[in-house]
């Protein structure tokens, strides 16, 4: 990694040693805003992106790390979570709560613990890569280990 790293880049490093997570963070010329990009870069499959997207939950963010192969269904994550209405976040809603943009959010290092849904498609994969707080960064964690760091509660996230 270059020497001097975005704070929400070292935010994330921090949080993962602090877990003993062990894989280290790759930092990509050109930003992988998308799984799409970030699986060509990385040579995988796009399934094995672990998107951290934000909702609103009644008002409340909700963190839901999907497979990069899905859709998530509102309704469904709805239904979950037991929320009148649950919508993809606006952009500075999606700050506000992680602290990091759209295209960049980790599934960890936020100011605040969010409520978080880890998609249970993505535990077909050995390795799953997530955002590391920026859009020029990924990690590889496993499937495990990324519920165990975000607290999360492995969900379907569509029908």
């Amino acid at each position: 990694m270059p020497e001097k790293l975005h704070p929400n880049i070292e935010k994330v490093a921090a949080v993962l040693e602090e877990h003993g997570v062990t894989g280290e963070i790759v930092v990509f010329a050109e930003a992988t805003p998308t799984a799409v990009t970030a699986a060509a870069q990385l040579g995988c499959e796009v399934g094995a992106i672990a998107n951290s997207l934000v909702f609103d939950a009644d008002g409340d963010p909700l963190l839901v790390l999907t497979s990069g192969a899905h859709r998530v269904d509102t309704d469904l994550i709805a239904e979950t979570v037991g929320a009148a209405k649950v919508r993809r976040a606006a952009p500075d809603f999606v700050r506000a709560a992680t602290g990091q943009v759209i295209g960049g959010v980790a599934p960890i290092g936020h100011p605040a613990p969010l409520r978080t849904l880890v998609d249970v498609w993505l535990d077909r994969h050995e390795t799953v890569w997530a955002a590391a707080g920026h859009p020029h960064t990924v990690f590889p964690i496993t499937f495990a280990e990324l519920v165990r760091i975000t607290g999360g509660t492995p969900v379907e996230v569509e029908r």
